[in-house]
């Protein structure tokens, strides 16, 4: 399966983002609102100059408590976030995001931002491979 496949299988393909001068506190409200874990830092909302995930705010909020959600999330983010293509398999980007040991997954197309995965979204649509894969060998051995 490839990542456009798994794109074009979810329900809201919308990306969220803010800006690297948006509050901590402003990306933590857009989390929350939206049910998501990361949002897009970007410019422009055309490409990626980082990424904010709930767990970097729960890291900060650990350590410095609450007075890190009025940082920019331009200083709280990862900088140059990995990215990966729409022709890319779903085993390179979970073997991607294992070996990064991160959750979620800017799309490029053509150099620009065209969605969002999540680790979720790549086991859902691997299981629904091997689901199909599954019923498709079982019907062979029963002369379906």
């Amino acid at each position: 399966m490839l990542v456009r496949q798994i794109l074009n299988s979810k329900d809201d393909t919308s990306i969220c983002w803010v800006t690297s001068a948006s509050t901590v506190n402003d990306a933590a409200v857009l989390l929350s609102q939206k049910r998501i874990g990361t949002v897009i830092v970007s410019e422009t909302g055309e490409s990626p100059d980082g990424i904010l995930s709930e767990r970097d705010i729960v890291r900060e909020l650990g350590k410095r408590g609450a007075a890190c959600l009025r940082d920019s999330v331009g200083s709280m983010m990862t900088p140059k976030p990995q990215t990966c293509l729409h022709s890319d398999s779903a085993d390179q980007v979970l073997e991607k995001m294992t070996t990064g040991r991160f959750r979620h997954l800017p799309v490029m197309e053509g150099g620009k931002l065209v969605g969002l995965i999540s680790i979720g979204d790549v086991v859902k649509a691997r299981l629904a491979e091997l689901d199909m894969e599954k019923t498709a060998l079982e019907g062979m051995v029963m002369g379906r």
